[in-house]
């Protein structure tokens, strides 16, 4: 394959995307590859939601050899406000995007026949981010400590933890990672040692989303 030959590429916001979904995508049946050449799918991570924007979608967009894109982002604080957003940014790219987005995500193909899906985080229909998506796959019988972690993660911002008030869901997850057996696994290790739950209805979701907007 010709090097720059991308025809199924990802956008993500940043590192840990990038980490967690060929390990969520391996752990339900489909084998990823070893590196970069031999990935399924380009993931790029973005360095951040402010830049996927619209020159950004535009030129990947017009990338020769380009069959699918895909779009992984953040809901935050605000998913309406997210969404119409990332919509904004479309637009110029593919002026018959749909005006919403489904629990299941967004898959469109365009005038030009590139499947195109955008899925934010956690799950198309709440505010939150991928450590939120992640929360869900926390298995039945860690149910009171992630609990505990939960009430720890807020009583510590109370008391003047210094992260910010968005970052809540972070700060939570990784309070739970620190009690594990293993403590301090990051997101990705979480997935692959299977300490979160791989095969959860949420993880199910977007599995049948990103299979269906790569043709896996």
């Amino acid at each position: 394959m010709p090097k720059g030959y991308e025809p199924k590429k990802l956008l993500v916001e940043g590192q840990d995307d990038l980490r967690v979904i060929p390990e969520l995508i391996e752990k339900n049946g489909i084998r990823w590859g070893d590196n970069k050449r031999e990935a399924i799918v380009s993931i790029q991570d973005c360095g951040g939601y402010e830049n996927i924007d619209a020159n950004l979608i535009s030129t990947e967009l017009q990338a020769s050899e380009l069959t699918h894109l895909g779009i992984i982002i953040d809901a935050d604080e605000d998913l309406s406000a997210r969404w119409i957003s990332i919509r904004n940014a479309c637009l110029p790219s593919i002026p018959d995007i749909p005006e919403e987005i489904s629990e299941t995500g967004l898959i469109h193909v365009t005038k030009n026949g590139i499947k195109f899906g955008i899925w934010i985080m956690p799950d198309n229909q709440m505010r939150g981010m991928l450590e939120s998506f992640l929360a869900y796959m926390i298995r039945d019988e860690s149910e009171t400590i992630w609990q505990y972690a939960q009430e720890v993660a807020q009583e510590a911002k109370s008391k003047g933890a210094s992260f910010k008030d968005s970052y809540l869901d972070k700060a939570k997850i990784y309070t739970w990672l620190a009690w594990q057996e293993e403590p301090g696994r990051q997101l990705h290790q979480a997935i692959k040692y299977e300490i979160l739950n791989p095969q959860h209805s949420k993880a199910q979701t977007f599995l049948i989303w990103f299979k269906n907007l790569y043709n896996l």
